[in-house]
């Protein structure tokens, strides 16, 4: 018999790979220098934290800013930012650095990782992927670096605008703005313009996927050259936010905007059309908002963003071939048309296992922790949509829940981000 090595899968290297990844920032925050206090901290918390960042997700059990010190903040920036981009492509750009060449495993792993099509151009993909994080995290610094650098001193504005850049950009939803109230977010901000628009830039990029980015680059932004998967994802995310933002005027303006001015208003419908596509940042108070408006935030998270991106949810391709199958169904008629473009059925199929699976989860996940929590259906629904999708927002009641809940929300949590 001879003896032959077995290897992972592509998905099984990619699943363990974040698990070791969790691990170790949840051994780095369990330590007393990760705290403001000094003192240990509980290390089903740490890991909880851990798992929210490195999926990022952004639901936490302590407020960011009263909680963690400089140091457990860094290390959930690293976890982060290792999170959004993924472990592969940071560990390719170490090899790349030192010269190592990356071999047809490896490539594999990386294609899985980044959802390309193909092996071929994966590692010009990656050097995309890692020039464009530093630019739209590095613009994103600046813009926020204008309006925080005046409030909070030069190196505590730079900081800030370095942390809220990366989490925006891996829609990670962490935030430090916990001196305005623990959990607030960005509620004090509501009607800024600058960190209103910086902060929806920077989910939009990095909700939209490295392979879209990739593909505008190599068309010269000439829209008739655009593959059929940039389309659709830059439509199918227009559409959603144009329309989400008008309906959230329409559901809240009697409600929790009735005291904005008109401006305000726009920027906060428009805010919480962006945020649900899996970033978890807030500028209203989300357990205020209306049944309708709660309702359809469920429904965006749950959606998400595109595939290779910084996004969870079922995403937007998912759900638009879903849609576009239906329409067939409804003409009776085998073809999916989008445009001029023929879709295999497989590809039914295949949306159809993926919103199924998500749905198994939520419906199950919720049953069960209605039965052990003493929330709403609303609040648990809406907790598990958010887990699953990696998007962070929450009715506030996170830090409320009980170890088997938690521990339920981050085994959800890693599920969504795999």
């Amino acid at each position: 018999m001879t003896n032959r090595k077995h290897k992972l899968s592509s998905w099984q290297f990619i699943a363990l790979g974040y698990l070791v990844v969790i691990l170790f920032g949840s051994l780095l925050l369990v330590l007393p220098i990760a705290s403001k206090s000094g003192g240990w901290t509980n290390y089903s918390d740490a890991l909880f934290t851990s798992t929210s960042a490195t999926c990022v997700t952004g639901l936490v059990v302590y407020d960011t800013y009263t909680y963690w010190s400089i140091f457990g903040q860094l290390i959930i920036l690293m976890l982060i930012q290792i999170g959004g981009i993924g472990f592969m492509t940071i560990i390719t750009l170490f090899a790349m650095m030192i010269g190592k060449q990356i071999g047809i495993y490896e490539r594999k792993i990386l294609v899985q990782s980044t959802g390309a099509m193909r092996q071929s151009g994966i590692m010009r993909l990656i050097k995309k992927i890692i020039i464009g994080t530093l630019l739209f995290e590095s613009l994103g610094t600046i813009l926020f670096a204008i309006r925080f650098c005046p409030q909070m001193g030069f190196g505590n504005g730079i900081y800030y605008a370095v942390f809220h850049s990366v989490s925006a950009f891996c829609n990670a939803g962490f935030d430090l703005m916990g001196f305005g109230g623990e959990f607030s977010s960005f509620t004090m901000y509501t009607g800024d313009v600058i960190v209103n628009i910086t902060m929806i830039m920077l989910i939009f990029m990095g909700g939209i996927g490295f392979l879209v980015w990739s593909d505008v680059l190599e068309s010269r932004f000439d829209i008739r050259k655009f593959n059929l998967h940039t389309k659709v994802v830059l439509i199918a995310s227009s559409v959603l936010i144009v329309i989400s933002a008008i309906l959230f005027y329409l559901f809240e303006r009697n409600n929790l905007f009735s005291g904005y001015g008109a401006g305000k208003t726009i920027l906060a419908s428009l805010f919480q059309s962006v945020t649900p596509r899996t970033a978890g940042f807030n500028t209203i108070n989300i357990a205020e908002l209306s049944d309708s408006s709660i309702l359809l935030t469920i429904i965006l998270m749950f959606i998400g963003g595109s595939s290779g991106s910084t996004a969870g949810g079922i995403k937007v391709t998912t759900f638009v071939v879903i849609l576009f199958g239906i329409l067939s169904i409804t003409k009776s008629t085998q073809d999916i048309n989008i445009g001029k473009k023929r879709l295999e059925q497989s590809l039914l199929h295949q949306a159809l296992t993926i919103f199924s699976a998500y749905s198994f989860i939520v419906v199950f996940a919720s049953l069960l922790m209605c039965a052990i929590e003493p929330f709403s259906l609303k609040e648990v629904l809406f907790e598990v949509v958010s887990a699953l999708g990696t998007v962070g927002l929450s009715t506030g009641i996170t830090h409320g829940l009980s170890p088997v809940s938690l521990a339920l929300i981050m085994l959800i949590m890693y599920t969504g981000s795999c």
